[in-house]
């Protein structure tokens, strides 16, 4: 296994993992599958030294992805980021989001980052459970912010500070 920064080669697979997050209606608000085309400027945004975007491969196959975004668009949230894990579903339940989540805490003090973020659906049990792990801690609770399936679902933001 072994994590290195996303090339622009690796955006079909990153959105593949993307795509076979949607059915399950726990890691993302999207309820369609998108298209490669239009997370190319998302992909651009993204910098090795900044904002990366890591993938993970497991015998030259990217098993999963996590990415760094900045937190609101404004400047003085500069050293916040919020944080996307996507695990391929044949790779669910190997360590894949764990090794991910590992790196980017161990890695955010070199990237300027002294606050990460989650924005995690409180049904998705495995992913708070991760975050917890990791000494993430509810900084927030949205209440039936978002409708999946005409089902009303609550959003928990996680944080956590560098020490």
């Amino acid at each position: 296994m072994k994590i290195r920064d996303a090339t622009e080669t690796d955006l079909p697979a990153i959105i593949e993992i993307y795509n076979a997050s949607i059915p399950s209606r726990q890691a993302t608000a999207d309820l369609e599958p998108i298209a490669v085309e239009s997370r190319k400027r998302w992909f651009e945004e993204h910098s090795p030294n900044n904002r990366p975007i890591w993938v993970m491969e497991v015998e030259q196959t990217i098993a999963g992805w996590l990415s760094f975004q900045s937190f609101y668009g404004r400047p003085a949230y500069h050293k916040t980021a919020e944080l996307s894990i996507y695990v391929s579903p044949i790779y669910h339940r190997q360590g894949i989001g764990e090794q991910l989540l590992q790196q980017a805490i161990a890695r955010s003090p070199h990237l300027g980052l002294n606050t990460l973020l989650g924005f995690i659906f409180a049904h998705n049990q495995p992913s708070l459970q991760l975050f917890a792990k990791y000494q993430f801690q509810q900084w927030g609770y949205l209440p039936k912010i978002a409708e999946l399936d005409e089902i009303e679902r609550d959003l928990i933001i996680l944080g956590r500070r560098n020490s």
